[in-house]
């Protein structure tokens, strides 16, 4: 089965503006759990430093999610997105 895994960066100046504004947090968590329930979302991690995300996305292209991402609260504050598609072997 295929599987797109997204890496994604926080930039410094993006941290800092999350952690001052409570609702942003709130807003990407209610995204990333609706992603969840509809079955796009297969994982979700998030780094210690809460600086880094990891996500594995299942049954979508690649531009369609490319779209999903821009989507999220915490875009504007994003330093670096990579997206790898995977086969999944076992």
């Amino acid at each position: 089965m295929n599987r797109i895994l997204v890496l994604i960066t926080l930039s410094d100046e993006g941290i800092t503006t999350i952690k001052s504004t409570p609702d942003l947090p709130k807003k990407e968590t209610e995204f990333v759990s609706r992603w969840k329930a509809e079955g796009i979302l297969e994982r979700f991690y998030i780094s210690v430093s809460k600086k880094d995300a990891v996500l594995i996305f299942q049954n979508r292209e690649e531009d369609e999610i490319k779209k999903l991402i821009e989507t999220l609260p915490y875009f504007p504050y994003m330093a670096k997105i990579e997206y790898y598609n995977l086969n999944q072997q076992f």
